[in-house]
């Protein structure tokens, strides 16, 4: 774009000519330079004045460190070997005004309303011995920014703001050279930059500019307190403490201090002028330092540095001239050219797309023939901003669209109408209507120009060809809309859209039975695979055993073995007809009947291990599942169950030619059992042999147990609920021995499943 004026980068230190978009803001301190200017020697001329001047720069929108209200500057002079030592401290030095930096009255300017730079300059005398070595006034403060692109640990780095006076400039009463301007805050990434950052001199000296690496010191201990005057890791460091030399801030590859930003061509400054420029491409916030040193008599006096950040961002432009446009090419004054194309009709609308509308008040169209004649100029407000324009002939045309011509913020948009003949897109095609099969499409297409060169078909099922004459096949039924774009040699277009009802009958009944060999009772699917049918055709099947069905894919159960032969008749919905029969296709077999029985047929605890006998008919193999939890494979099987419990018990017996299985399950029940045996006498004598009367067996499971003893008159004379307690023959087991003789037992239980058990005997006592 020629966009306003010559000034255009030149003019970023008024914080630019664009729109901002993505802008980085200085959280802290800007940037800064310190100058000094002779005011005079004492009566001997033993001591020089200078009056030190440093002017500080901070983000005002930032919300970070704001100027010191009162500084403390060291003013420190170098040892023979080169250390340095404090001279004097200059504390509570207040700052003077703070000046906002205005922008420019431009009316291609809308400055963002949340950015702007604040300047305030701490000015103060101070008196030095002449002496052979170097003085340094320095200012030390913290910190940086935290989203500084270009150094290691920003965050945590800090500035330093000095100059040096040489002895030389002692002993000449030299005023060192003073910076014009403060560089721009934002530069535009991918647009040229051109910043004056020269200096001028009082006494004329010669001047040469570098990039030079910012001096560091601070840190940001105690910075919620104001810092540790102690600490040269603090945000104030004490002059006392902290002397030079200080270290240079570290770059982070690939930047260094001769390349602080990327670029093509590089950013760099001119030795000579002090000019910065290059082509910023990276959208970030990056930290520079300029020196300038001045030399007179082939001898440098005195050098003063400038530390500042430059902004990447990208910009957008005020005012931007743009064109719809079938396509776009480098070119014209501005170096993009629009092109229109026009096919049949010399009559085109040009849509304006320029923006921003609400700083454009002027169009000015100028038109213009093969041989560079004005045809058409028109000139106007809004109501020209979208044009409609009559050519005399097919032909090419050219022009140009400005914008607020004739003002300092405008814009050309150069533009190329072309006017093509017409072309009149149209096919043809022909097919069997009642047999499926392609359908072949001519294309008709006539053009005024050379040749008809391209061609889009969209068959209006997902199927497309570049064919010129395409033939195709569709695998559904219905209305069909096909569509033609043509093209030719001057890429004019045509689209042709026509409806071609395809309702053929397949050429090819094909059908998919699932099985063709099943058992009593078999349901078999058919499912119908040739196109294209759909619903609106007319579909019949005969199955073979006096059943039919008018579905596209049935399922039909067979209730009778025999061989079945299957007939299919397809009619389309214009009268097309097609069938076919398929003989002796479908085979039904008896099914197997599975049974079985097992022995014994009462198994219990004692009895676990059961034989299965197969009692199937037609099988020719068997599985057996044994409650999942064991399996067999043979006709006959025997299987131990692990436990007592209810087991199922499941055989599936399989047809030996078509493989049918046919299932029964059983239940079987190993019960649990509970077994006493009572002795018919025994002998209470001490002997540790027969001396209880107690019932021997297997008591697992068995609950609410009761054993009584009766004497033959009906005394009870001993009862106990525990089963592993037996009668001694004394009188409930703790009195007086009882005479020897026949006595009558009772027992009761519960079984495991609490089935209710009894027992009744005699039990002779012998002594």
């Amino acid at each position: 774009m020629n966009q306003i004026r010559s000034c255009f980068f030149s003019c970023l230190i008024s914080l630019g000519l664009f729109f901002f978009v993505g802008e980085l803001h200085a959280a802290h301190i800007v940037g800064g330079d310190v100058t000094y200017e002779f005011e005079g020697f004492d009566s001997d001329s033993s001591h020089a004045q200078f009056k030190i001047v440093f002017t500080m720069y901070r983000d005002q929108f930032s919300g970070g460190a704001g100027f010191d209200p009162s500084a403390t500057f060291g003013v420190f002079r170098q040892n023979a070997d080169g250390s340095w030592f404090l001279y004097e401290p200059y504390r509570n030095i207040s700052n003077g005004p703070v000046e906002e930096i205005p922008g420019i009255d431009d009316p291609c300017v809308d400055e963002p309303s949340d950015v702007g730079v604040q300047k305030s300059s701490y000015i103060f005398s101070i008196e030095i011995e002449i002496s052979e070595f170097n003085y340094m006034i320095a200012y030390q403060r913290c910190c940086r920014n935290n989203t500084i692109a270009n150094i290691l640990d920003p965050g945590e780095t800090g500035a330093v703001f000095d100059i040096i006076i040489t002895p030389k400039a002692q002993r000449e009463g030299n005023s060192s050279p003073v910076f014009n301007e403060f560089p721009p805050i934002f530069i535009c990434a991918d647009q040229e930059v051109n910043f004056d950052h020269s200096a001028v001199d009082s006494e004329g000296d010669i001047l040469r500019y570098t990039f030079c690496a910012p001096f560091t010191s601070g840190g940001t201990l105690d910075a919620n307190s104001g810092g540790n005057m102690g600490c040269c890791q603090c945000v104030r460091p004490e002059p006392n403490v902290c002397p030079p030399p200080y270290a240079n801030v570290v770059y982070k590859p690939p930047f260094t201090k001769n390349a602080p930003l990327a670029g093509n061509p590089v950013v760099s400054i001119d030795n000579l002028t002090g000019l910065i420029s290059g082509v910023p491409e990276i959208n970030g916030q990056y930290v520079v330092g300029v020196c300038v040193e001045e030399f007179r008599d082939g001898e440098v006096i005195s050098t003063i540095r400038r530390d500042f950040q430059f902004n990447v961002v990208t910009c957008t432009p005020n005012v931007f001239a743009q064109l719809a446009a079938d396509s776009v090419s480098t070119g014209g004054l501005d170096g993009k050219v629009f092109f229109i194309n026009s096919c049949g009709t010399n009559t085109v609308f040009i849509e304006n797309t320029s923006f921003n509308q609400n700083n454009i008040f002027a169009y000015h169209w100028i038109f213009y023939d093969s041989n560079g004649d004005i045809i058409l100029d028109l000139e106007g407000g809004n109501e020209n901003r979208d044009v409609e324009v009559t050519f005399p002939d097919i032909g090419d045309y050219n022009g140009r669209m400005i914008l607020n011509s004739g003002s300092e913020c405008s814009d050309t948009a150069d533009f190329n109408i072309n006017i093509y003949p017409t072309i009149d897109g149209e096919y043809q095609f022909e097919y069997d209507t009642c047999v499926s099969g392609p359908v072949l499409f001519e294309d008709m297409t006539v053009t005024e120009g050379d040749a008809v060169i391209g061609w889009e078909w969209d068959f209006g099922d997902g199927g497309s060809s570049n064919q010129k004459d395409p033939a195709y096949e569709f695998s559904t039924p219905g209305m069909k809309r096909v569509t033609l774009i043509s093209e030719d040699n001057n890429e004019c277009k045509d689209t042709v859209i026509k409806e071609i009802l395809y309702q053929p009958v397949p050429q090819l009944i094909i059908v998919e039975p699932s099985s063709f060999l099943g058992c009593l009772p078999a349901d078999i699917e058919f499912k119908n695979l040739s196109t294209p049918i759909d619903s609106t055709y007319e579909i019949l099947w005969d199955f073979g055993d006096g059943n039919s069905s008018g579905e596209v894919s049935p399922n039909h159960e067979y209730l009778e073995s025999g061989t079945y032969t299957i007939s299919l008749d397809i009619v389309s919905p214009i009268g097309c007809e097609t069938s076919k029969v398929f003989n002796n296709w479908i085979s039904i077999l008896d099914g197997p009947v599975a049974d079985f029985t097992f022995s014994p047929e009462d198994p219990n605890v004692f009895q676990q291990e059961v034989f299965f006998q197969d009692l199937s008919t037609d099988a020719g193999a068997w599985q057996w599942n044994f409650n999942n939890e064991g399996n067999s494979f043979v006709q006959n099987p025997t299987y131990s169950f692990p436990d007592t419990g209810v087991y199922k018990v499941t055989l599936t017996a399989f047809h030996p030619v078509t493989s049918c299985p046919d299932t029964i399950s059983k239940i079987i029940d190993i019960r649990p059992l509970v077994k006493l045996y009572m002795p018919n006498a025994f002998t209470p004598n001490n002997d540790a042999k027969n001396d209880e009367f107690l019932g021997n067996g297997y008591y697992d499971g068995l609950s609410n147990y009761n054993m009584q003893i009766w004497n033959r008159w009906g005394e009870l004379i001993f009862e106990t609920n525990d089963p592993r307690v037996g009668w001694n023959g004394q009188y409930n087991n703790t009195g007086s021995q009882l005479p020897q003789g026949v006595y009558i037992y009772k027992i009761s239980y519960s079984g495991p499943r609490g089935e209710k058990e009894s027992q009744e005997g005699h039990v002779t006592l012998i002594r």
